[in-house]
Protein backbone atom coordinates (compact mmCIF):
# COMPACT_ATOMS: atom_id res chain seq x y z
CA UNK A 1 0.00 0.00 0.00
CA UNK A 2 2.89 2.35 0.67
CA UNK A 3 3.84 2.15 -2.98
CA UNK A 4 0.52 3.83 -3.82
CA UNK A 5 1.82 6.84 -1.86
CA UNK A 6 5.06 6.99 -3.83
CA UNK A 7 7.29 4.70 -1.79
CA UNK A 8 9.51 2.17 -3.54
CA UNK A 9 9.25 -1.59 -3.14
CA UNK A 10 12.36 -1.70 -0.93
CA UNK A 11 11.12 1.23 1.21
CA UNK A 12 7.84 -0.60 1.72
CA UNK A 13 9.63 -3.81 2.68
CA UNK A 14 11.82 -2.01 5.24
CA UNK A 15 8.82 -0.27 6.84
CA UNK A 16 6.88 -3.56 7.00
CA UNK A 17 9.86 -5.32 8.59
CA UNK A 18 10.10 -2.66 11.31
CA UNK A 19 6.38 -2.10 11.99
CA UNK A 20 5.66 -5.82 12.48
CA UNK A 21 8.11 -6.29 15.37
CA UNK A 22 8.04 -4.62 18.74
CA UNK A 23 11.72 -3.79 18.97
CA UNK A 24 14.39 -1.72 17.26
CA UNK A 25 16.53 -3.46 14.67
CA UNK A 26 19.96 -2.92 13.26
CA UNK A 27 20.70 -3.02 9.54
CA UNK A 28 21.66 -6.69 9.58
CA UNK A 29 18.36 -7.72 11.16
CA UNK A 30 16.45 -5.50 8.75
CA UNK A 31 18.13 -7.22 5.79
CA UNK A 32 17.04 -10.59 7.13
CA UNK A 33 13.43 -9.56 7.87
CA UNK A 34 12.82 -7.39 4.81
CA UNK A 35 14.67 -9.19 2.06
CA UNK A 36 16.26 -5.93 0.94
CA UNK A 37 19.85 -6.54 -0.28
CA UNK A 38 22.59 -5.48 2.14
CA UNK A 39 24.08 -3.25 -0.58
CA UNK A 40 20.80 -1.30 -0.73
CA UNK A 41 19.57 -1.27 2.85
CA UNK A 42 21.51 1.78 4.13
CA UNK A 43 20.39 3.91 1.20
CA UNK A 44 16.79 2.78 1.72
CA UNK A 45 16.99 3.51 5.45
CA UNK A 46 18.42 6.99 4.75
CA UNK A 47 15.51 7.81 2.43
CA UNK A 48 12.93 6.52 4.91
CA UNK A 49 14.48 8.61 7.67
CA UNK A 50 14.36 11.72 5.44
CA UNK A 51 10.70 10.96 4.69
CA UNK A 52 9.97 10.71 8.41
CA UNK A 53 8.83 7.08 8.25
CA UNK A 54 11.76 5.58 10.18
CA UNK A 55 13.35 6.69 13.44
CA UNK A 56 17.09 6.24 14.09
CA UNK A 57 19.08 5.92 17.31
CA UNK A 58 22.71 5.15 18.19
CA UNK A 59 23.28 2.87 21.19
CA UNK A 60 26.75 1.72 22.18
CA UNK A 61 28.09 2.65 18.74
CA UNK A 62 25.32 0.61 17.16
CA UNK A 63 22.67 2.18 14.97
CA UNK A 64 19.15 0.97 15.56
CA UNK A 65 16.01 1.69 13.60
CA UNK A 66 12.29 1.57 14.33
CA UNK A 67 9.20 2.44 12.34
CA UNK A 68 7.00 5.48 12.82
CA UNK A 69 3.90 4.11 14.63
CA UNK A 70 1.15 3.13 12.24
CA UNK A 71 -1.38 5.74 13.44
CA UNK A 72 1.23 8.47 13.12
CA UNK A 73 2.19 7.17 9.68
CA UNK A 74 -1.44 7.27 8.55
CA UNK A 75 -1.84 10.84 9.81
CA UNK A 76 1.39 11.85 8.05
CA UNK A 77 0.36 10.25 4.76
CA UNK A 78 -3.04 11.95 4.88
CA UNK A 79 -1.41 15.29 5.58
CA UNK A 80 1.13 14.82 2.78
CA UNK A 81 -1.63 13.83 0.38
CA UNK A 82 -3.75 16.89 1.19
CA UNK A 83 -0.71 19.15 0.86
CA UNK A 84 0.06 17.67 -2.55
CA UNK A 85 -3.54 18.27 -3.63
CA UNK A 86 -3.30 21.89 -2.49
CA UNK A 87 -0.06 22.40 -4.42
CA UNK A 88 -1.56 20.73 -7.48
CA UNK A 89 -4.53 23.10 -7.41
CA UNK A 90 -2.23 26.10 -7.15
CA UNK A 91 -0.15 25.21 -10.19
CA UNK A 92 -0.81 27.61 -13.01
CA UNK A 93 -2.13 25.79 -16.03
CA UNK A 94 0.34 26.17 -18.85
CA UNK A 95 -1.15 28.38 -21.50
CA UNK A 96 -2.18 26.60 -24.61
CA UNK A 97 -0.46 27.58 -27.80
CA UNK A 98 -2.35 30.43 -29.41
CA UNK A 99 -4.73 29.18 -32.07
CA UNK A 100 -4.70 31.74 -34.87
CA UNK A 101 -6.35 29.55 -37.49
CA UNK A 102 -9.24 31.04 -39.45
CA UNK A 103 -12.17 28.72 -40.03
CA UNK A 104 -14.76 29.27 -42.74
CA UNK A 105 -18.43 28.35 -42.53
CA UNK A 106 -21.31 28.55 -44.99
CA UNK A 107 -25.14 28.41 -44.78
CA UNK A 108 -27.21 30.85 -42.74
CA UNK A 109 -28.67 28.42 -40.19
CA UNK A 110 -25.26 26.87 -39.48
CA UNK A 111 -23.88 30.35 -38.82
CA UNK A 112 -26.77 31.14 -36.47
CA UNK A 113 -26.13 27.87 -34.62
CA UNK A 114 -22.46 28.72 -34.14
CA UNK A 115 -23.40 32.21 -32.95
CA UNK A 116 -25.71 30.63 -30.34
CA UNK A 117 -22.93 28.35 -29.15
CA UNK A 118 -20.45 31.22 -28.84
CA UNK A 119 -22.97 33.30 -26.89
CA UNK A 120 -23.81 30.36 -24.63
CA UNK A 121 -20.17 29.87 -23.64
CA UNK A 122 -19.46 33.55 -23.00
CA UNK A 123 -18.32 34.40 -19.48
CA UNK A 124 -17.37 38.08 -19.43
CA UNK A 125 -18.39 40.03 -22.53
CA UNK A 126 -20.40 39.88 -25.76
CA UNK A 127 -20.19 42.27 -28.70
CA UNK A 128 -22.87 41.71 -31.33
CA UNK A 129 -23.45 43.74 -34.48
CA UNK A 130 -26.07 42.81 -37.04
CA UNK A 131 -29.46 43.48 -38.53
CA UNK A 132 -32.41 43.58 -36.16
CA UNK A 133 -34.08 40.39 -37.42
CA UNK A 134 -30.78 38.49 -37.05
CA UNK A 135 -30.19 39.74 -33.52
CA UNK A 136 -33.78 39.04 -32.44
CA UNK A 137 -33.18 35.29 -32.83
CA UNK A 138 -30.69 35.51 -29.96
CA UNK A 139 -32.34 38.12 -27.71
CA UNK A 140 -33.53 35.71 -25.01
CA UNK A 141 -30.05 34.20 -24.68
CA UNK A 142 -28.45 37.64 -24.64
CA UNK A 143 -30.85 38.70 -21.84
CA UNK A 144 -29.91 35.58 -19.84
CA UNK A 145 -26.23 36.32 -20.25
CA UNK A 146 -26.63 39.94 -19.17
CA UNK A 147 -28.56 38.75 -16.12
CA UNK A 148 -25.60 36.49 -15.29
CA UNK A 149 -23.27 39.51 -15.31
CA UNK A 150 -21.89 39.26 -18.83
CA UNK A 151 -21.41 42.70 -20.44
CA UNK A 152 -23.53 42.74 -23.61
CA UNK A 153 -23.14 45.44 -26.27
CA UNK A 154 -25.38 45.46 -29.33
CA UNK A 155 -25.30 47.42 -32.55
CA UNK A 156 -28.53 46.88 -34.43
CA UNK A 157 -29.30 47.87 -38.00
CA UNK A 158 -33.00 48.64 -37.67
CA UNK A 159 -35.26 48.99 -34.65
CA UNK A 160 -35.13 46.24 -32.08
CA UNK A 161 -37.39 45.60 -29.08
CA UNK A 162 -35.01 44.90 -26.24
CA UNK A 163 -34.48 45.71 -22.55
CA UNK A 164 -30.72 45.17 -22.77
CA UNK A 165 -28.62 47.95 -21.29
CA UNK A 166 -26.24 48.70 -24.17
CA UNK A 167 -28.02 48.90 -27.51
CA UNK A 168 -27.13 51.28 -30.33
CA UNK A 169 -29.55 51.45 -33.25
CA UNK A 170 -28.88 52.62 -36.79
CA UNK A 171 -31.91 53.41 -38.89
CA UNK A 172 -30.76 52.81 -42.47
CA UNK A 173 -30.97 55.55 -45.05
CA UNK A 174 -32.30 54.32 -48.38
CA UNK A 175 -29.44 56.15 -50.08
CA UNK A 176 -26.72 54.09 -48.36
CA UNK A 177 -24.55 52.42 -50.99
CA UNK A 178 -22.64 50.01 -48.75
CA UNK A 179 -25.22 48.96 -46.18
CA UNK A 180 -24.86 45.20 -46.57
CA UNK A 181 -26.19 42.49 -44.29
CA UNK A 182 -23.52 41.18 -41.95
CA UNK A 183 -22.89 39.98 -38.40
CA UNK A 184 -20.03 40.48 -36.00
CA UNK A 185 -19.94 38.49 -32.77
CA UNK A 186 -17.00 38.84 -30.37
CA UNK A 187 -17.04 36.79 -27.17
CA UNK A 188 -14.84 37.40 -24.10
CA UNK A 189 -12.48 39.50 -26.24
CA UNK A 190 -10.92 36.32 -27.63
CA UNK A 191 -13.32 34.72 -30.11
CA UNK A 192 -14.72 36.44 -33.22
CA UNK A 193 -17.22 35.44 -35.87
CA UNK A 194 -17.79 37.65 -38.90
CA UNK A 195 -20.45 36.76 -41.42
CA UNK A 196 -21.61 38.42 -44.62
CA UNK A 197 -23.39 37.72 -47.88
CA UNK A 198 -21.36 36.84 -50.93
CA UNK A 199 -23.07 35.90 -54.21
CA UNK A 200 -26.44 35.78 -52.39
CA UNK A 201 -25.15 33.20 -49.86
CA UNK A 202 -24.06 33.66 -46.28
CA UNK A 203 -20.42 32.95 -45.49
CA UNK A 204 -18.56 33.37 -42.22
CA UNK A 205 -15.12 33.23 -40.68
CA UNK A 206 -14.45 32.17 -37.10
CA UNK A 207 -11.12 32.67 -35.35
CA UNK A 208 -9.28 33.36 -32.11
CA UNK A 209 -6.51 35.21 -33.92
CA UNK A 210 -5.61 38.20 -31.75
CA UNK A 211 -5.03 40.61 -34.64
CA UNK A 212 -8.44 39.75 -36.14
CA UNK A 213 -10.20 39.94 -32.79
CA UNK A 214 -8.67 43.38 -32.27
CA UNK A 215 -9.55 44.49 -35.80
CA UNK A 216 -13.22 43.48 -35.57
CA UNK A 217 -13.53 44.93 -32.07
CA UNK A 218 -12.30 48.27 -33.38
CA UNK A 219 -14.60 47.85 -36.40
CA UNK A 220 -17.56 47.40 -34.04
CA UNK A 221 -16.79 50.60 -32.12
CA UNK A 222 -16.19 52.36 -35.42
CA UNK A 223 -19.78 51.47 -36.31
CA UNK A 224 -21.02 52.64 -32.91
CA UNK A 225 -19.21 55.96 -33.31
CA UNK A 226 -20.58 56.51 -36.82
CA UNK A 227 -24.10 55.68 -35.67
CA UNK A 228 -23.94 58.15 -32.80
CA UNK A 229 -22.35 60.85 -34.96
CA UNK A 230 -25.00 60.34 -37.64
CA UNK A 231 -27.82 60.42 -35.07
CA UNK A 232 -26.62 63.67 -33.49
CA UNK A 233 -25.24 65.55 -36.47
CA UNK A 234 -26.62 63.69 -39.49
CA UNK A 235 -28.94 66.42 -40.73
CA UNK A 236 -26.22 69.06 -40.78
CA UNK A 237 -23.62 66.71 -42.27
CA UNK A 238 -26.00 65.65 -45.03
CA UNK A 239 -26.18 69.27 -46.11
CA UNK A 240 -22.50 69.12 -47.05
CA UNK A 241 -22.32 67.22 -50.38
CA UNK A 242 -18.79 65.95 -49.74
CA UNK A 243 -19.59 64.62 -46.25
CA UNK A 244 -22.86 63.19 -47.50
CA UNK A 245 -21.11 61.22 -50.24
CA UNK A 246 -18.53 59.89 -47.77
CA UNK A 247 -21.13 58.82 -45.21
CA UNK A 248 -23.26 57.06 -47.78
CA UNK A 249 -20.25 55.11 -49.04
CA UNK A 250 -19.37 53.81 -45.57
CA UNK A 251 -20.30 50.29 -44.67
CA UNK A 252 -21.94 50.44 -41.27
Amino acid sequence: MLQQFGFTQYESQVYEALITIDEALDATAIVKRSGVPRSKVYDVLRRMIEKGMVLESTTEKKRLYTALPIDSAITKLKSDFNENITQLKSIQTRKKQADDRVWTLKEDQSIHSLVSELLQHSSSSIIFSGWADDIEQHLSLLAEKEAEGVIVELHSIGEIDSNLNNVTTLIPDSAHQKLERSRIVIVDNEDVLFAGIEDTSWQAIHTKSRPLVTFFTEFFYHDIALTEITRKFGSSMMEDPHLRDLLLKLRY
